[in-house]
């Protein structure tokens, strides 16, 4: 196993119980305020793109060491492409994001390199639980080409995550770092989660799990 093979792993495990949550079927309920309709859906993943898009742009734009500025320039045009894929669904050139999600206000904070390729990977394993749900709810909506949209944007961060664990022993060249990045990555998830139980609380739903 190689030292970014273990980091993931460590990732995951330490926050099993956010990410099985945030990969639960509450977590459309959470994003769109209990409105689970196709135009709900819709707006919240359009913010989330933009937001995704805006955060990575701001990240090459100020990153110095140079591996990482072209993996957060590729990341950056492939969010502003889901973006305007999703927009093109709403059927509303004119969308404007109406909220920046926590996750991302979380992620424009940080400012060293292992620090953001932590929460980089933290950001993707997050992501790809609630891409899971919007991929769901089309195929039970009887959507299938939307859905299939969808599963494309679950490629884009499977190699968002080979991009970003590439990226992890090339920046973290001390147990320092190595530490830094691992909070950084647990930081970002429970920055998701944490919005995802403030929405579920304010509309007085549970969210843990119902066994």
């Amino acid at each position: 196993m190689t030292s970014s093979d273990a980091f993931l792993e460590t990732v995951r495990e330490e926050n099993q119980t956010p990410l099985s949550r945030l990969g639960s079927s509450k977590s459309l309920y959470a994003d769109t305020g209990g409105d689970i309709d196709t135009e709900p859906v819709l707006e919240a993943t359009a913010d989330a793109e933009h937001a995704a898009w805006q955060t990575f742009l701001s990240w090459a734009d100020s990153e110095e060491y140079e591996a990482a500025r072209d993996a957060f320039e590729t990341t950056a045009e492939e969010e502003r492409e889901h973006f305007e894929a999703v927009v093109d669904h709403l059927g509303d050139d004119d969308y404007e994001p109406q909220a920046v999600p926590a996750l991302h206000d979380y992620l424009r904070s940080l400012g060293s390199t292992p620090e953001r390729v932590g929460a980089f990977v933290g950001r993707i394993l997050a992501s790809k639980r609630s891409k899971e749900q919007v991929v769901g709810y089309f195929v039970g909506d009887a959507d299938p080409q939307t859905a299939s949209v969808f599963r494309g944007f679950g490629s884009d961060l499977d190699d968002q995550l080979e991009r970003a664990t590439d990226l992890l022993s090339a920046v973290c060249e001390s147990d320092d770092d190595r530490e830094r990045a691992l909070e950084a990555a647990t930081g970002a998830i429970e920055a998701a989660y944490g919005e995802y139980v403030e929405n579920l609380e304010a509309m007085g739903a549970n969210p843990k799990p119902v066994c």
